[in-house]
C-alpha cells in the first residue's frame, strides 16, 4: 500500500467501520463501541499516517489486532477512570490531524487520479467524524443541549447516534428526529451543514474537474 492506492483502502475501511458502529449498537452491547473506535485509530495510522513509512510497525500483520487490543485497553481505562471527555478530545485532535494529513495528499501533491478522488471522499467522511466528536463532547459537558438524545453519561453510548446525526446534518438531510437546543448546539450544525455544502460544492468539483481535464489532454495527445 503506498499513496497511489492507500485511499482505496481506506474508503472501504471507514464504510465498514460506519458500518460496524451502527451493527455494534443495533446487536450488541455499548462496551463494543470501544473496539470500534480502537479499529477505527489503528485503520488510520495504517492507511494515512503510514503510507510513507517502508517500516512502519502497523504495518505487520500480527501487530494489528495486537494494536486494536490495547489501544481498546486504553480507551476502556480511561473510561472507566472518568476521563471520557479527555479521551475524546485526544480522539478529535487524532481525526482533525489525520484530516489535514489527507487533504495533504489529496490538494496539494500530484496530478489528481481517482485514488486523490476516493481521498476527496475519504476526507468528507472524516469531517463527518469529527463533528459527531464535537455534538459528544457537547452533550456530555451541557446535558440537554440535543432533543431526542439519551441522558447517558457514557460516550460510547451516544457517539453512534451523533455519527447519524452528523451525517445527516453535513447532507442538509435534516430529519429532525435529533435537533440541537442550546445556541452553541444550534451554531456547530448549521456550520456544519454550510461546510458540507460548500465542500461537495467547491472541493469535489474541482477535483472531478481536473481529472476529466487531465483525461481529455490525455486523449487530445495520442
Amino acid at each position: 500500500m503506498d499513496e497511489r492506492d492507500n485511499f482505496v483502502y481506506l474508503t472501504f475501511a471507514l464504510i465498514l467501520l460506519l458500518l460496524g458502529t451502527a451493527a455494534a449498537q443495533q446487536f450488541f452491547d455499548d462496551s463494543m463501541q470501544r473496539l470500534m473506535q480502537s479499529t477505527t485509530v489503528i485503520t488510520l495510522l495504517v492507511a494515512v499516517w503510514g503510507v510513507k513509512s517502508e517500516q512502519f510497525i502497523l504495518r505487520k500483520t500480527f501487530i494489528f489486532p495486537l494494536a486494536i487490543f490495547f489501544v481498546a485497553i486504553f480507551s476502556n481505562w480511561l473510561g472507566n477512570a472518568g476521563f471520557d471527555q479527555f479521551y475524546l478530545l485526544l480522539l478529535l485532535s487524532f481525526f482533525i490531524s489525520t484530516s489535514i494529513k489527507t487533504a495533504k495528499q489529496v490538494l496539494f501533491t500530484g496530478i489528481i487520479d481517482g485514488n486523490k478522488i476516493l481521498g476527496a471522499i475519504c476526507l468528507y467522511l472524516l469531517m463527518g467524524l469529527i463533528w459527531a466528536i464535537i455534538y459528544t463532547l457537547l452533550q456530555l459537558t451541557f446535558p440537554g443541549s440535543f432533543l431526542a438524545m439519551q441522558t447517558s453519561s457514557d460516550w460510547y453510548s451516544l457517539f453512534p447516534n451523533f455519527v447519524y446525526f452528523s451525517f445527516v446534518t453535513i447532507t442538509t438531510l435534516g430529519f429532525g428526529d435529533i435537533a440541537p437546543t442550546l445556541p452553541v448546539a444550534k451554531f456547530l450544525v448549521y456550520f456544519e451543514a454550510i461546510f458540507g455544502q460548500f465542500y461537495l460544492a467547491i472541493l469535489v468539483a474541482s477535483l472531478v474537474g481536473s481529472r476529466m481535464s487531465n483525461i481529455t489532454k490525455t486523449q487530445q495527445n495520442t
